[in-house]
């Protein structure tokens, strides 16, 4: 029988934690099951806000585009959800999100080149062709995009990771599945 891991409420966590809350339900408007379960950890919630809001060389736009696709490949639908509504936020439509998620993007080619490279690190572990890395290049992508991306996923696939371990319940508008 599978372990039921509960998502600890404010009153659960430490005061260092609560006060993160505090701050993350100010700027969200709640704390997000999965920052809350993080939160079980003393310093695990702190260490991943600020792993997730570093400076990048990145966009808001870029960043979504590698967190739907580490998402959608590692099948994690929670984080899926949150990334759908989030690139919403940030100027995606519909039509554009699911494209992102299937991993190929046709109304932006340097988005495009970004995706392939973030779908190929992600499906091999790390790896990619010398095809990639060069049409990576080629759209306009510097030695420090590719630094910046690689955290990106980095971070994305401990997100996910967890929310496949934990099983959080989601709690953002269910994205479509494709």
């Amino acid at each position: 029988m599978m372990k039921t891991f509960i998502v600890p409420t404010r009153d659960e966590v430490s005061p260092a934690n609560q006060a993160i809350f505090d701050n993350v339900k100010q700027k969200l408007g709640k704390v997000p099951n999965s920052y809350a379960f993080m939160a079980s950890s003393e310093n695990g919630l702190a260490t991943y806000l600020a792993f997730s809001n570093a400076k990048s060389s990145l966009n808001i736009k870029e960043k979504e585009v590698i967190n739907l696709i580490v998402s959608e490949i590692n099948g994690c639908h929670y984080c899926v959800c949150a990334h759908t509504m989030i690139g919403k936020l940030n100027g995606f439509t519909d039509e554009q999100i699911l494209e992102i998620r299937r991993g190929s993007l046709s109304f932006d080619a340097k988005l495009d080149a970004l995706a392939q490279l973030t779908k190929e690190v992600t499906n091999n572990k790390g790896k990619a062709g010398q095809e990639v890395i060069d049409n990576f290049f080629a759209a306009g992508y510097t030695n420090e995009s590719l630094v910046d991306a690689l955290l990106i996923i980095s971070e994305r696939t401990f997100s996910n990771y967890l929310n496949a371990v934990v099983n959080v319940p989601i709690d953002f508008p269910v994205a479509p599945e494709i």
